[in-house]
């Protein structure tokens, strides 16, 4: 099995990811896709979507054994938060 951290940068690794997403997925998806995760294989381009992140791992895995795999989600910036967020209505 390859390993994906010898083979790119942090840098060139997320602009591969997001290169195949923003040019060949994107495109592709409609409303019924929004908040799916994305996982792609940043060598060949091959992708699987599904609800949660491990499926899409997993299914892409099973198709491409070893991929460098880079996750996105469909309709946000970044596959994942990290921090709390604005809470409306608050106590009083």
């Amino acid at each position: 099995m390859r390993s994906s951290r010898a083979l790119y940068s942090p840098e060139e690794f997320s602009r591969r990811g997001r290169e195949i997403y923003d040019r060949d997925i994107r495109p592709n998806l409609g409303p019924d896709d929004m908040d799916q995760f994305v996982a792609i294989d940043i060598d060949s381009g091959s992708y699987e979507l599904a609800p949660d992140d491990f499926a899409a791992t997993e299914r892409l895995l099973i198709k491409r054994p070893g991929a460098p795999i880079w996750l996105a989600r469909v309709g946000q910036q970044a596959a994942y938060r990290i921090g709390g967020g604005v809470i409306s209505g608050g106590a009083k």
